[in-house]
């Protein structure tokens, strides 16, 4: 991921924490979640002079490689738990 991409989802991620802090993502619609989101999408897409939806498809593309980098670094944390060989280490 660009600086430029990870200074997006930064700012994407902190102003949906001020405006959603409290909205369980698993009882609220995407689309509410999205409309929530708008604002600083608008804000960022007019200084890039990109339309709203293409602003809209970069956030998910960069918020989908940070989940797989997520995911990456916990599949690698588990490994090294268990030793390289599929047993836990015993700690004694």
């Amino acid at each position: 991921m660009t600086d430029e991409n990870r200074a997006i989802l930064k700012r994407i991620n902190d102003y949906a924490e001020q405006v959603m802090g409290d909205i369980d993502p698993q009882k609220v619609q995407v689309s509410a979640q999205i409309e929530k989101l708008k604002p600083i999408l608008q804000e960022i897409a007019d200084e890039k002079q990109i339309s709203l939806e293409d602003m809209f498809i970069l956030y998910m593309d960069i918020q989908s490689e940070a989940s797989c980098a997520t995911q990456q670094k916990l599949s690698e944390d588990l490994q090294d738990l268990n030793d390289g060989n599929g047993m836990p280490i015993l700690i004694r």
